[in-house]
């Protein structure tokens, strides 16, 4: 594997790449459908995400957005001034009921603070609960990741979306690790970037990072989540998740380049891991990647039992993993160059998306042109469904 000081200085950015899947001709800007029942809230969105380059409908009554999702592609929905006795929480729940709808992602803004109306919401099937008004970078932020998300899962063909949504159910078992699979996806594809891995590599890593711990619907809860430590006979339960993530994702055809990242995310440099005791460059790289990024996102991730460790504490600990053996080097010397090599825009953050969030906005290219030594430049940036609306929710404005 090539020096990682070959690789200084890296920017990570992916959506133009998840926007360059196979049989994305990027001749259509992605849909969203703001629905609110106040005309002003509707112009205010509107203006917040015209200048993203999204096409933009409109509606304020479920009924009529209810029309629109039938005879339109609908990529996300914003929800604004949700109330507990509004309709939007209906029409929430009956978009994620459609099986042709239920993977459109639904932000619910809301003028009213409180936990039960939060929760009301995410009971709802909403992928995001914001107080209204957010910061317009707020709201293009969260738009601009759930349409990376939906567009990653639209890639995938029918066997390998239902895969994708069994292991974010698995994920969503255990909320002490919510949102882990996206940064994975996210910080190993970057990582794979920088060192000049091809498209399908770089796309077999961004699946990867949802798919890595799926075997892990087989582990009993009892196991799973048991607050003390395992015993011999619970660990050998654990180990076997890996085996078995491969083998409930080998039947999905376009999934054969993330098998060996699932069967092989355990494995250890000195051979001391599992399934298959690996060792060294026998490990396939891909794994490799997903496990650095996969143990360094749960060293700086707040747990129950531990508060999350500053980046320079998760790289110590990481490099002591190096030097016993544990984890590739060359993998952990490029990680520590992203988190401490300034982005390269002149505000001091640095590469990583945890600490710079404007890092989501560069484009692959100019990341490729960042990666060779070149300047960077900025930039600003299904099928037709059908749905029984329920007659209440379709009938009532939305405040």
């Amino acid at each position: 594997m090539a020096a990682p000081d070959q690789f200084a200085n890296p920017i990570p950015s992916i959506p133009r790449l998840l926007n360059d899947f196979p049989g994305w001709d990027g001749a259509l800007p992605e849909t969203v459908l703001i629905l609110s029942g106040q005309e002003i809230n509707r112009r205010v969105l509107r203006g917040v995400l015209k200048a993203e380059g999204y096409r933009i409908l409109e509606s304020a009554r479920p009924r009529d957005a209810l029309s629109l999702i039938d005879r339109e592609r609908v990529d996300l929905i914003v929800l604004g001034q949700v109330t507990p006795e509004s309709s939007g929480l209906e029409f929430c729940r009956a978009v994620k009921a459609g099986r042709d709808t239920h993977f459109i992602p639904v932000i619910l803004l809301s003028g009213m603070q409180g936990e039960e109306l939060e929760i009301a919401g995410i009971s709802s099937g909403a992928d995001a609960f914001l107080v209204q008004p957010p910061p317009p970078a707020l709201i293009r932020a969260r738009v601009r990741a759930m349409l990376r998300h939906k567009q990653a899962i639209d890639s995938l063909d029918q066997a390998d979306a239902v895969l994708i949504a069994l292991a974010q159910a698995v994920e969503h078992r255990d909320s002490r690790t919510a949102g882990h699979c996206e940064r994975l996806a996210i910080m190993s594809t970057s990582l794979g970037a920088a060192l000049g891995l091809s498209r399908a590599e770089l796309i077999a890593l961004h699946r990867g990072g949802y798919l890595h711990d799926v075997g892990k619907v087989a582990v009993p809860d009892a196991i799973l989540f048991k607050p003390g430590p395992l015993t011999g006979d619970e660990w050998a339960v654990m180990k076997k998740h890996a085996i078995e993530g491969a083998e409930i994702c080998r039947p999905a055809r376009t999934l054969a380049a993330v098998l060996p990242i699932v069967r092989g995310h355990h494995e250890r440099w000195d051979g001391s891991g599992y399934p298959d005791g690996l060792r060294g460059e026998e490990i396939p790289l891909l794994a490799r990647i997903l496990q650095v990024a996969d143990v360094f996102d749960a060293l700086i991730s707040a747990r129950p039992y531990k508060p999350a460790l500053p980046v320079a504490e998760a790289l110590r600990i990481l490099e002591e993993e190096v030097r016993k053996g544990w984890r590739d080097p060359a993998l952990v010397e490029l990680l520590r160059q992203f988190c401490t090599t300034p982005a390269g825009n002149g505000n001091g953050g640095h590469a990583f998306p945890y600490v710079l969030p404007q890092a989501f906005e560069w484009s692959l290219e100019n990341m490729r042109r960042a990666l060779n030594g070149q300047g960077v430049n900025g930039n600003g940036n299904g099928a037709h469904v059908r749905l029984a609306p329920d007659e209440s929710a379709a009938n009532t404005p939305l405040p």
